[in-house]
């Protein structure tokens, strides 16, 4: 028979409980929740992949409304996690089950409402036995349908609306239709293009899909490095999903890398000026200018490039003053100001510091691609060619997408023949060049 579904309201990924120890969310989700809801022979559904820069879409409240139980986590006091506590509670009279870290510092007493703590160690959940013992009890006592929403305890004669049973099969269909369209894609995105764009010919109207889907699909086609599908399905897409900051600058990613770096740049620009600098905002900015200045240098216009390439510098600094948790803006500014001529010699001063980010990122568990990428030309940048080869290994291993070496065999590729230039020669720098061409060409 099929399970009821719990559904998990939670932060994802890694965050800070305020300015605390970093947490690792997923950890606490696979160790501890959705082993937790099993035990209670309940179907665990997490909250993480259906929110997109924020936005609360219609499969998100169908999730609230219809989900017979929930879990919210309230560690870090996010503000999506209260927003969507705040809408289950006002419909839902039982079935929904409070969690938090302890020690977090939470905006409201819990106690009323019996919030029940759970104990981490570095981050990651350390008492797990007893703390699941304890929410898989709290989670048979929801489905004994007690009273825990403050809204039906406290307000006499309010009556929850009647939430039919057609209704709730429909939802726990697309809930599997949505499992089943992303297992899908990740079969489309080793096949191709022409496979990505034939899921989309079967999904139907766009503007009507769930959003986690739409967004699958989006980022599917920039797998597959299909530019224009990836600018065609913005237009298709709901108002408020094409609005979200996320989509935005995937699309201004798409419209450089297909020719249309005007209007990425308009749009980059638009989102810095509502929303402050971001290190991913002036990361894709700095890349376009990057894209100028080698045209620049392949046009032989080089007092054009030379202004072009300062540009991109500068866009990239920026973007890792902005956040230097993330090394991505970080890297590039030191390699272009490598390639520079001269060397800029703020680099000397940037380059431990973006070694401190990416080793803390690698540190703090599950580091990807660009992870290893960052650390190897850091290495190459330091003349470690033993660590280099190293982060190589690495790097290759962890690849995901075939624009991911391709992009990093083009930095090594500007640092290989800047030196050069300068009559440094690195033969060793071409074959790590030459791992990562024949890494995409097998991808």
């Amino acid at each position: 028979m099929e399970r009821p579904i719990c559904f998990v309201l939670m932060p994802f990924g890694k965050k800070r409980n305020g300015s605390r120890h970093m947490i690792d969310f997923d950890a606490v989700y696979n160790n501890l929740i959705a082993p937790a809801i099993n035990e209670a022979e309940l179907q665990p559904l997490r909250a993480d992949e259906e929110l997109v820069g924020g936005i609360i879409h219609k499969p998100m409240f169908e999730r609230l409304i219809l989900c017979e139980y929930a879990v919210a986590d309230l560690t870090t006091a996010n503000a999506n996690v209260f927003y969507e506590l705040g809408v289950r509670h006002g419909l839902r009279p039982w079935s929904t089950v409070l969690i938090f870290a302890e020690g977090s510092r939470l905006p409201f007493d819990v106690a009323p409402v019996r919030g029940l703590p759970y104990q981490l160690k570095d981050g990651q959940p350390s008492n797990v036995d007893e703390n699941k013992r304890q929410l898989v009890t709290r989670l048979h006592e929801a489905r004994g349908a007690r009273a825990d929403s403050p809204v039906f305890q406290l307000v006499s004669d309010l009556n929850p609306p009647d939430i039919s049973r057609l209704k709730t099969d429909v939802f726990r269909d697309s809930v599997d239709y949505s499992v089943k369209m992303k297992n899908k894609l990740a079969v489309a995105r080793k096949q191709g293009k022409k496979e990505v764009q034939n899921i989309e010919k079967d999904i139907g109207l766009i503007s009507n899909v769930e959003a986690g889907i739409v967004v699958d699909l989006f980022l599917s086609y920039r797998a597959v490095e299909d530019w224009e599908s990836m600018i065609s399905l913005v237009e298709k897409m709901s108002p408020p999903l094409a609005a979200t900051v996320m989509i935005r600058e995937q699309l201004a990613l798409a419209l450089n890398r297909a020719g249309k770096d005007e209007n990425a740049q308009n749009i980059l620009e638009a989102l810095l000026t509502e929303r402050g600098p971001s290190s991913e905002t002036y990361g894709l900015l700095g890349r376009i200018y990057k894209d100028r200045w080698e045209k620049a240098v392949k046009d032989g216009n080089n007092l054009v490039a030379k202004g072009l390439l300062d540009k991109a510098i500068d866009a990239y600094h920026q973007g890792f003053e902005a956040d230097w948790r993330d090394a991505y803006p970080g890297i590039n500014a030191v390699t272009l100001m490598e390639i520079r001529e001269p060397p800029d010699d703020r680099r000397f001063q940037l380059l431990p510091v973006v070694q401190y980010s990416v080793e803390r990122r690698i540190a703090q568990g599950k580091p990807d691609y660009w992870d290893y990428a960052t650390r190897m030309e850091l290495a190459i940048l330091s003349d470690n060619q033993e660590g280099a080869t190293k982060s190589l290994c690495d790097a290759l291993a962890s690849v995901r997408e075939i624009w991911e070496p391709k992009t990093t065999a083009r930095n090594v590729g500007l640092i290989r023949e800047a030196r050069e230039r300068r009559g440094e020669i690195q033969p060793w720098l071409k074959e790590i060049e030459e791992s990562l061409i024949k890494c995409a060409e097998k991808k």
